[in-house]
C-alpha cells in the first residue's frame, strides 16, 4: 500500500489512552498514527533497550499537543505544527494530549513495538 488514512492503519499498541497505529507504506518505511495522553512517559516501557531509549529514527509531524524528548545530550520540546526528526536514542514524554503522524523504518519500529508490548505483558 502506498497511501493510508488513520482508520486504514491497524492498532499495534494500545492501553491507558495510548494508541499506536502502524503499517508498512512502501519500501522499508512504515506510517504511524500515534495518540499519547498528557503525562505519558515512554521511559519505563523502553527500559532494556540500548541506553533505555527508542533506537528507531522517526520523521513526523506533531498535529496536536506538546512533547518533551529526552536524549543523552539533553531535552528538547516540540509543539503542534512542527515537523521533526528524532534520531535513535530518544525517550518521549507527553506534556499535553498529543497526536502525531510518523514515518519510520518498518523493521526498526517493529522491534521497538514488540519490546514495549512485552514490557506491558
Amino acid at each position: 500500500m502506498t497511501a493510508a488514512t488513520r482508520n486504514d492503519v491497524p492498532v499495534t499498541l494500545g492501553g491507558d489512552g495510548v494508541e499506536v497505529r502502524n503499517m508498512p507504506i512502501g519500501g522499508d518505511m512504515a506510517v504511524s498514527y500515534i495518540s499519547l495522553p498528557r503525562g505519558t512517559d515512554m521511559g519505563p516501557a523502553l527500559k532494556g533497550l540500548p541506553d533505555d531509549a527508542c533506537q528507531c529514527p522517526h520523521w513526523g509531524y506533531l498535529l496536536k499537543g506538546r512533547i518533551r524528548m529526552r536524549t543523552a545530550s539533553g531535552e528538547e520540546e516540540y509543539e503542534a505544527g512542527q515537523a521533526y526528526y528524532w534520531p535513535p536514542g530518544h525517550v518521549p514524554l507527553a506534556l499535553e494530549d498529543s497526536e502525531l503522524v510518523e514515518f519510520s523504518p518498518t523493521d526498526d519500529f517493529k522491534q521497538v513495538i514488540e519490546h514495549v508490548v512485552a514490557q506491558s505483558g
